[in-house]
């Protein structure tokens, strides 16, 4: 029979001990080292965004073709003497940019050029090798999260390739009749530099919690938030990718009044080249009119989202959807700037820096309507 217990007998008085409770499955698979893995992709994160303000002053200062020639290793090593420095030049004489554009220039001003282009490159190496290096040492250390390998390798792969792309791109420019390298090429080099960027703050963002927390965070998630900043950070993807076709084309220096075109709405000759589908790549007028445009509807469902973003009852969240907005302002007023004053170099750097930002801080905000951080009732009131 069963003995009685008084009324007034504490429940952890038994002197039988109950069995701690054991952690859930999700927490049984290694869990590595996720805050120095996280500290070593935003290094990463900082030199991408790096790589692109280099690549955007390369770009600008028309110095990406000075190195004709694509050696991922031997490249390395710029030219050390008098007679490798004319051997480099000579090679540069004989492309169309030379010929078309710069005959005369000095072997000092080919320096300069080749300069901004070696030292591009040699960025891209040393992201390469900072990823090559940390990920050996976070696997042979067995590290790694469960399940993060293929995420960090994926990560080395699209960099890769990036190296791959450039070289399609530079490529474009060294024979023909082409002063520059062909802008759609310029645009798919951009734009896989920030599919890099946007699985890197993913990724950032993912190791900021652990696997239990997020799992716990997702049953909370806003998933029309979700949705709505998915569409937002696509359509600054493609203005993006607009930008880079401006770029490479000079587009932006061509017509310098705002909010018109050469005092009209549509740009004088907006089909001028034939087929028809060149002009919207090679006609300047039209890639820039395509540039307002997207960014104008970048703007206007940017607003739309913050306003559905700012009423979230999560703090955290809705703050991340106010310094989206913030910084989607800030861009559209800077890219006036940089429209009026013809691009100058300093104005037409920030502007893609602030790409950059806003591409990330629209990442976060979706990232917080998929994940949101937990908070006390009384701070959801």
């Amino acid at each position: 029979m069963a003995q009685k217990r008084s009324i007034f007998e504490e429940v952890g008085s038994d002197e039988k001990a109950q069995p701690a409770a054991k952690g859930g499955l999700i927490e049984k698979g290694g869990t590595g080292a996720r805050r120095g893995i996280r500290a070593w992709l935003m290094v990463i994160f900082a030199l991408v965004m790096l790589m692109i303000a280099v690549g955007g002053l390369t770009r600008l200062t028309d110095s990406g073709l000075s190195i004709t020639e694509w050696k991922p290793v031997t490249g390395a090593v710029p030219p050390l003497d008098e007679a490798t420095w004319v051997a480099e030049f000579e090679k540069y004489q004989q492309i169309p940019e030379y010929q078309l554009q710069n005959e005369g220039m000095s072997l000092s001003e080919f320096k300069s050029i080749y300069w901004w282009e070696w030292g591009h490159r040699q960025l891209g190496r040393v992201i390469g090798l900072v990823w090559f290096l940390g990920y050996v040492g976070f696997a042979a250390a067995k590290k790694v999260p469960t399940g993060w390998h293929k995420r960090l390798i994926f990560i080395g792969a699209l960099g890769g390739l990036q190296g791959a792309i450039g070289w399609w791109m530079v490529s474009s420019g060294l024979e023909g009749s082409r002063l520059d390298v062909a802008s759609y090429r310029l645009a798919t080099h951009l734009g896989l530099a920030f599919v890099i960027l946007g699985f890197i703050a993913w990724y950032v963002f993912l190791l900021g919690r652990s696997e239990a927390v997020l799992m716990q965070a997702r049953r909370a998630r806003d998933a029309k938030l979700f949705g709505m900043s998915t569409g937002l950070l696509h359509l600054a993807f493609v203005q993006i990718l607009l930008g880079a076709l401006v770029a490479g084309i000079d587009a932006g220096r061509g017509y310098t009044d705002w909010p018109l075109m050469g005092g009209q709405f549509l740009p004088p000759d907006p089909w001028d080249y034939a087929p028809i589908w060149r002009n919207f790549f090679e006609n300047a007028a039209t890639v820039q009119f395509m540039h307002r445009m997207a960014g104008y509807l970048l703007f206007i469902y940017g607003v739309v989202v913050w306003l559905k973003g700012r009423k979230s009852a999560n703090r955290a969240t809705a703050g991340a959807f106010t310094l989206m907005m913030a910084m989607l302002f800030l861009q559209v007023i800077l890219g006036i700037v940089t429209l009026v004053h013809g691009a100058p170099l300093a104005l037409g750097i920030a502007h893609q820096i602030g790409a950059v930002a806003l591409f990330v801080t629209i990442s976060r905000a979706r990232f917080l309507s998929q994940y949101p951080t937990s908070q006390s009732v009384r701070e959801g009131l």
